[in-house]
C-alpha cells in the first residue's frame, strides 16, 4: 500500500460501523491516520496506581484499583437495589455505584481483592467521590488464558490513557489503535532526511509506535520530541509558503515624498515620537516602499500610540498618490478614529475646502447608519480620489464602494474582524494593497508565530510620555464586604476631585431575564445555596442600586450594546464632555473609548472576565495626567484559580506578561480559537506555550527550505503531508489568514 492510501483508509473498514460512528461523531476521528494521530494524554504505570486521592471532579478518568468491599443495598421498600463497591489504592478510597439490572454482572465479578481498571466521570455524592455505572476491565480474570492475556497487555507496561468520551473508554480506544498500528509503517515522513538526521530524530513509523505502545519512559520522550517537531515544522512550512507567495504578488511601491502631507503633519506635531514609534514607522515605511504587498501585524498596548503610527503610514501612501482605508470593528470606534484623526490632522484633513491646507486631503467616514446624502458624497469622494483617507466599519467592503487607487488597508483589532472581510477589501485595489493589522491584545511570540504566522510582526512596547500609572486592587466582596463599601467611597472621592469613573458589569439585565421567565425562580434558590450559580451582575440593576445607595447624588448613566446607536453616542458624548460622573457599562467600552478625565474603574464580578479583557478594560483609565485606579470586585473564594487570575492582573501592568499567564491558564485551545480550526486541529502534540523553542527552530528551518525550493519539488513527502494538512478549508483559512 502506498503511503497516503493506508492512512486515508476509513476506520469503519477496520473497526466496524458502530465504533467508527462513535469515533467520528464524538472524537472527530475518521481515518486510520486520524486515529494514529490521536495520541495518549498520559500514561499509567502498571503497578503504580492512580492516586484516588487526586481525582479531578467532573472529569472522565481511568483508574486502576482494588476492590475493598462490595454490597447490595435495597431501597424503595425493597423494590430497587443498588450495588455499592468501595475501591482502594493506598492513597484514598472511591465509591462505585450500579443500579437496577446493571448490578448482576459487577456483583459477580467485583469481589474483594480483585483488581481492575475502571473508567467513568467523577461526581460527588454525600460528600464522597464516586463513579456511577463505570465501565471496567478486570486485570485478574479467573480464566487462565484470559488472565495471561490481561497480564501481557498490562503488566510492566506503560498504559496509554487516551482522550476519551462517555461513549468510548480509553481502553476501547487502545484496542482500536492496536488494530490500526501496523499501518504506522506506511507513514509518509514530512521531514527532509538531512534535517531529520541533523537533529537526530526517530523515524516517523517508530515514533508512532513508541507514542502508542511505549516500553519505557524514554520511548515516550523520543516520540513526543519527534511528533512535536513534525507539527511545528509542517505548519511553519505552510506559513512560510504563504509569506513567500505574498512576496511574489505585485503591489505599487508607496515611497515617502519630501515636503508632502507627512512632513507637514510631522511639523505640526506638539510632541516627538517615542523611539519605539520611530522604529516601527521605519519598518512600515520600508515595507511600503517595496513592490510586494506589506503584511504586517502591529501589536501595541492600549495607548502606546498605534493610531499615530498607522496615520503616518496612511499619509505616506496619500503622498505617493494612493488612498488608505482604516477598518474598525464597530461604528462607535470608526467615529472615534475619524474624530481623533481629523483632530490630529487639523487643516490637513480639509483638502479642497476653504481654509484647508494646500497639502491636505479629505478624510471621510463611511458607516452603515449614515444618511443617504452623506453616504453618496463619501462614495463620490472615494471614487474620484478626492478623499485620501477613509475610515469605516465593514460597510467599506460592500460592492458599491469603489476606490480611485487603494494603496493601504489598516485593520483595527484583528480578532474582531473576519478573514473573508479582510480579503474582500483587499480585492478593491487595482493590485493587492499593503496591509497593516493592529491589535491591542498582546500576543505571546509563539502565538504570533503560529496564528499570525503569515504576518511580519512589529511591537510597540513603550508607553508615550504623559500616560499615568494605574493602581489595581482586588476587592473580595464576599469575605470583606466593608472593602466594597470603601471602593464606592473611593469612586466618590475621585468624582469630588473633578474626575469620572467607569463601573463595568458582565451583563445588561432586564429583558434577558424575562426571556428566561420561569427559570428565574429556580435560579434565585440556587443562588443562595451557591454563589457560583447566580447570574452575573447586570448593568441596569447595579446602576439602579448605585443611584439609590452608595453613589446617590452623582450623575450615573448606563451604556450597553442593546441601546440605539444615537443613544449610545449621546451618552458617550456627555461622558466625554464631563457631564456624567459615573458610567455603568458592559464591555462595549473595552475598545477605543478615550476619556482622559476618567480615573477610576470598578469591575463587578471581575472573575467572569478573561485576563486580556480585564487588561483591556483597565487601559481605559489613567489616560490623562492623573493616576488611574482599577478595583476588581469578586466573590470568588480566596484559594480559587479565579482569584489567582485577578491577583495576577492586579500585580502587573505588562500586557505581554499577562498574555502569558492567560495562555498558561486557558491553554491554547481558546487562544487559537474555533475560528482558526484549520490550524488548531493540526496541533495535537504541540502546545503553543511550552514549545516556544521548537516553534522558533521549526520556523527557521521552514524559511530556509521554502527560500531554496518554494514549490518543494525536491521534497515530495513534505508536499504530500502539506496537502493533507491543508485540505481545502484550511488552505482557505491560511490564504485569508
Amino acid at each position: 500500500m502506498d503511503g497516503v492510501s493506508s492512512f486515508d483508509e476509513p476506520l469503519k473498514k477496520l473497526l466496524g460501523g458502530a465504533t467508527a460512528k462513535v469515533m467520528a461523531e464524538h472524537l472527530d476521528l475518521h481515518t486510520v491516520g486520524d486515529l494514529l494521530h490521536h495520541y495518549p494524554r498520559r500514561y499509567e504505570e502498571r503497578g503504580k496506581l492512580t492516586a484516588l486521592a487526586d481525582l479531578p471532579l467532573d472529569e472522565h478518568v481511568t483508574v486502576v484499583a482494588q476492590v475493598a468491599d462490595a454490597r447490595i443495598l435495597m431501597f424503595n421498600n425493597g423494590r430497587g437495589k443498588r450495588l455499592e463497591v468501595t475501591l482502594t489504592d493506598g492513597s484514598g478510597r472511591l465509591q462505585l455505584v450500579f443500579f437496577g439490572h446493571g448490578v448482576h454482572k459487577p456483583h459477580k465479578e467485583l469481589l474483594p481483592g480483585r483488581q481492575a481498571m475502571f473508567a467513568g466521570k467523577v461526581s460527588v455524592f454525600n460528600r464522597k467521590m464516586q463513579l456511577a455505572h463505570p465501565t471496567y476491565q478486570l486485570l485478574d480474570a479467573s480464566d487462565a488464558d484470559e488472565a495471561t492475556e490481561a497480564v501481557d497487555a498490562f503488566a510492566g507496561r506503560l498504559l496509554p490513557i487516551y482522550p476519551a468520551c462517555k461513549q468510548l473508554d480509553s481502553w476501547r480506544i487502545a484496542k482500536a489503535v492496536d488494530a490500526v498500528l501496523p499501518s504506522a509503517q506506511d507513514a509518509v515522513d514530512p521531514l527532509p532526511a538531512a534535517l531529520r538526521e541533523g537533529r537526530g530524530f526517530t523515524p516517523l513509523p517508530e515514533a508512532l509506535l513508541k507514542v502508542h505502545r511505549p516500553q519505557t519512559k524514554a520511548d515516550i520522550e523520543d516520540a513526543k520530541a519527534r511528533l512535536k517537531w513534525d507539527e511545528a515544522f509542517v505548519l511553519q512550512v505552510a506559513l512560510a509558503r504563504r509569506r513567500y507567495a505574498d512576496t511574489q504578488l505585485p503591489a505599487a511601491a508607496r515611497r515617502p515624498v519630501a515636503d508632502g502631507l507627512l512632513d507637514a503633519f510631522d511639523a505640526k506635531l506638539p510632541f516627538t515620537l517615542t523611539e519605539g514609534q520611530q522604529k516601527v514607522s521605519k519598518e512600515i515605511f520600508d515595507d511600503l516602499a517595496t513592490e510586494h504587498p506589506m503584511h504586517r501585524l502591529l501589536q501595541g498596548e492600549v495607548g502606546s500610540g498605534k493610531t499615530m503610527v498607522a496615520l503616518r503610514a496612511m499619509l505616506t501612501v496619500v503622498d505617493a498618490g494612493g488612498q488608505a482605508a482604516m477598518l474598525a470593528p464597530t461604528e462607535v470606534l470608526a467615529q472615534q478614529h475619524h474624530r481623533s484623526i481629523t483632530e490630529m490632522m487639523g487643516e490637513l484633513a480639509e483638502g479642497g475646502m476653504l481654509g484647508g491646507s494646500d497639502h491636505g486631503t479629505k478624510v471621510v467616514l463611511l458607516t452603515g447608519s449614515m444618511g443617504t446624502a452623506a453616504r453618496r458624497q463619501a462614495l463620490l469622494d472615494l471614487v474620484t480620489g478626492e478623499a485620501g483617507i477613509v475610515i469605516g466599519t465593514h460597510a467599506l467592503i460592500e460592492d458599491k464602494v469603489q476606490f480611485h487607487d487603494l494603496g493601504l488597508v489598516v485593520v483595527d483589532e484583528q480578532h474582531r474582524f473576519g478573514v473573508e472581510q479582510r480579503d474582500a477589501l483587499r480585492s478593491k485595489g487595482k493590485q493587492p494593497p499593503h496591509l497593516l493589522v493592529m491589535t491591542a491584545t498582546p500576543i505571546p511570540r509563539t502565538v504570533a508565530m503560529t496564528v499570525f504566522g503569515d504576518l511580519e510582526t512589529s511591537v510597540l512596547d513603550q508607553l508615550p510620555a504623559g500616560r499615568s500609572p494605574i493602581a489595581s486592587h482586588v476587592v473580595p466582596a464576599k469575605d470583606k464586604p466593608h472593602f466594597l463599601a470603601r471602593a464606592w467611597e473611593r469612586v466618590r472621592e475621585e468624582v469630588e476631585n473633578g474626575h469620572q469613573a467607569y463601573v463595568v458589569c458582565p451583563r445588561i439585565g432586564d429583558d434577558a431575564e424575562e426571556a428566561e421567565g420561569k427559570k428565574g425562580k429556580a435560579k434565585k434558590k440556587t443562588a443562595e445555596e451557591d454563589p457560583e450559580k447566580r447570574p452575573p451582575l447586570a448593568v441596569l440593576e447595579i446602576a439602579d442600586e448605585l443611584r439609590k445607595g452608595a453613589l446617590a447624588g452623582l450623575t450615573v448613566e448606563v451604556l450597553h450594546g442593546r441601546m440605539h446607536p444615537d443613544e449610545k453616542d449621546d451618552v458617550m458624548r456627555r461622558f466625554a464632555a464631563g457631564d456624567v460622573d459615573v458610567l455603568v457599562a458592559t464591555t462595549v467600552i473595552e475598545v477605543g473609548v478615550n476619556v482622559p478625565n476618567a480615573t477610576a474603574m470598578v469591575i463587578m464580578d471581575a472573575d467572569r472576565f478573561g485576563v486580556s479583557q480585564l487588561h483591556q478594560l483597565r487601559g481605559r483609565v489613567g489616560r490623562g495626567s492623573a493616576p488611574g485606579l482599577c478595583l476588581l470586585v469578586s466573590e470568588a473564594h480566596e484559594a480559587s484559580p479565579a482569584r489567582a487570575r485577578l491577583s495576577a492582573v492586579a500585580a502587573t501592568l505588562d500586557g505581554f506578561e499577562l498574555s502569558r499567564i492567560d495562555l498558561e491558564q486557558r491553554r491554547e485551545g481558546d487562544v487559537l480559537g474555533q475560528a482558526q480550526s484549520g490550524v488548531r486541529s493540526s496541533l495535537r502534540m504541540l502546545t503553543v506555550i511550552d514549545d516556544e523553542e521548537v516553534i522558533a527552530a521549526a520556523r527557521e528551518e521552514a524559511v530556509a527550505i521554502v527560500a531554496a525550493d518554494p514549490e518543494l519539488e525536491h521534497l515530495p513527502e513534505l508536499r504530500t503531508v502539506l496537502a493533507a494538512l491543508l485540505d481545502k478549508d484550511r488552505e482557505e483559512y491560511l490564504d485569508k489568514g
